[in-house]
């Protein structure tokens, strides 16, 4: 077998952590089984980075950043390497030049294209254990790029599909998906397994185990992932196409704090306008996600959006230059301390009055709701980011999902 073993930041935070990874791993590969390993950042050494360059810089080029926050990826597999050799196993760490990881140009958000597997089979073949750095890879100038945070997750699993791995392994310092994070909800119940599409909404909407766009590419390319701890060795929670449970009416509850609402006001009504603003921020790749439309008043309308919180100032800024030309608003006005929350399932389709439950409990605590927004698996709620984790257990328990 061919196991592609994905590792987090506290997973190799200290020396003991990095032996504990390090046997782990050599269990599999004492089966006779090849292991690739994929590692992130000793611990918060990817904050520390980001302090440095900002007390340096306050606005650092993204190409000089994405060339500095690799040094802690390839800390972690050089240490690991290391850790393995003195534990008797042959190990080889290696960075995204020499696997080689290309990507798109994008600093600091780029996209995978393609991987060259040779010098990794080459390397399995003289059984070594594969340790290569995650959430890095290089342009087409031979330039260090970043996948953004979380991107090791990303890493993992376009290793799998591109060596054709027979399991990919996400380890967390958590054991495996919970109905919600079991930090602010007590009664969140571990799930045995949750299907793609749910993961990929809990992932994009704050549920923080697994990296959205690592749950896309694994989708996309059939690698069916396992979300373990790296602390014990319970089962944990498979990621995958169908589940055989009975499915039932919510799977999770997400929250994301990391998100800020812009509300461009006054725009002209009429066909083009939408295009425009949002044409704008697509250009300089910020991602928008809830949106509302009013309805037309006396020739104008009002867009209101959400962002993430390291993109507000920036499409403020780029919308601020183009208020009174292309855009010919009103005033555009910002509110960042708000907070998404959704639920999640597959259960919701063929079960009416999902969110109906939800603003009830909602309306129960008293938390007034500023946006939705939903799909035919999840509704989600803009709301003060004060009242977050009391409405989260408000839906939690509303929908009964400790309890199931």
């Amino acid at each position: 077998m061919l196991i592609v073993k994905k590792f987090g930041g506290t997973s190799v935070a200290n020396k003991e952590r990095i032996f504990n990874v390090a046997r782990r791993c050599i269990e599999d590969y004492k089966k006779g089984n090849d292991v690739v390993v994929v590692l992130s950042a000793m611990g918060k050494q990817t904050d520390e980075l980001l302090a440095q360059a900002k007390d340096i810089n306050p606005n650092p080029p993204k190409r000089e950043m994405d060339m500095l926050l690799t040094i802690g990826e390839q800390t972690s597999v050089a240490l690991m390497a290391m850790a393995m050799d003195s534990l008797g196993v042959p190990a080889v760490s290696l960075n995204a030049f020499q696997v080689a990881m290309h990507t798109t140009s994008a600093y600091g958000n780029s996209r995978i294209k393609r991987i060259d597997t040779e010098r990794i089979r080459n390397e399995l073949d003289s059984r070594k254990i594969v340790i290569v750095t995650g959430f890095q890879g290089i342009d087409k100038a031979d330039n260090y790029t970043t996948l953004g945070r979380g991107g090791s997750d990303t890493t993992a699993v376009a290793l799998a599909a591109s060596l054709k791995a027979d399991s990919c392994e996400i380890y967390t310092d958590v054991d495996g998906v919970y109905t919600a994070d079991p930090r602010y909800v007590k009664n969140a119940r571990k799930l045995d397994e949750i299907t793609y599409d749910e993961m990929l909404d809990l992932a994009s909407l704050g549920a923080g185990v697994l990296h959205n766009r690592s749950v896309e590419m694994a989708k996309k390319y059939g690698v069916q992932l396992v979300v373990r701890s790296s602390l014990n060795s319970s089962e944990g929670t498979v990621v995958k196409e169908e589940v055989k449970m009975e499915k039932m009416l919510v799977s999770g509850v997400a929250s994301d704090k990391n998100t800020a609402r812009i509300a461009v006001i006054g725009l002209e009504d009429q066909p083009g306008v939408a295009f425009k603003l949002f044409n704008h921020l697509a250009r300089h790749n910020i991602n928008v996600d809830i949106i509302l439309q009013s309805v037309g008043r006396e020739g104008t309308k009002d867009i209101s959006f959400t962002v993430a919180q390291d993109s507000v100032d920036e499409a403020v800024e780029i919308l601020e230059r183009h208020r009174a030309t292309s855009l010919k608003c009103e005033k555009i006005d910002v509110e960042k301390n708000v907070a998404k929350v959704s639920v999640v399932g597959a259960g919701m389709m063929t079960n009416p009055g999902v969110a109906a439950k939800m603003f009830e409990a909602l309306y129960d605590i008293g938390v007034n709701i500023k946006m939705i927004s939903t799909s035919e698996i999840r509704v989600t709620v803009l709301i003060d980011e004060a009242f977050t984790e009391k409405a989260m257990n408000a839906v939690h328990e509303k929908f009964c999902l400790g309890d199931i």
